[in-house]
């Protein structure tokens, strides 16, 4: 159910039982969503995005600083056209072609995996040693002060 029909259902609600006549000139104009129409603004969107990509050197096209004014524009586009037909965003429709996206310009941009290395045995010691002298710091502070209680008391 559209959310808006819903909204609408609820405030009639409230202001018939408020014993107020609302009445309607017109009924309110819901918007279908046209799949086919939403897939050609996608695609409108699509190009103006290559077309600023081309301008972007492919060596570059992995580092999200060269190109987030372009990556804004197009999800700023596709968003506005879905709205403007009356799509939900994002819709399946929408994220099939984003995800095409992806793939034709960010396909060669995998994450490189990171190999982790010890810590210099330095840095290591010191890392086991304070927990443990921590936690024997506090054990003797606990038995310290149940052994004051009990002398005070």
């Amino acid at each position: 159910m559209d959310p808006n029909l819903l909204t609408l259902f609820k405030l009639s609600l409230i202001l018939d039982a408020d014993g107020a006549d609302l009445t309607f000139t017109q009924r309110p104009r819901l918007l279908q969503c046209n799949q086919t129409v939403l897939l050609l603004e996608m695609e409108k969107c699509g190009e103006r995005f290559s077309s600023d990509m081309n301008h972007i050197h492919p060596d570059d096209r992995c580092n999200l600083t060269h190109f987030i004014r372009e990556y804004h524009v197009f999800s700023f586009c596709t968003e506005v056209n879905a709205e403007r037909i009356g799509c939900f965003w994002p819709n399946p429709a929408v994220e099939h072609f984003i995800i095409s996206i992806h793939k034709h310009f960010f396909s060669n941009c995998s994450l490189e995996r990171v190999v982790f290395i010890d810590p210099p045995d330095d840095t290591l010691m010191l890392l086991i040693l304070v927990p443990v002298f921590l936690t024997l710091a506090m054990v003797a502070l606990v038995v310290w002060c149940s052994k004051r209680s009990d002398i005070l008391a």
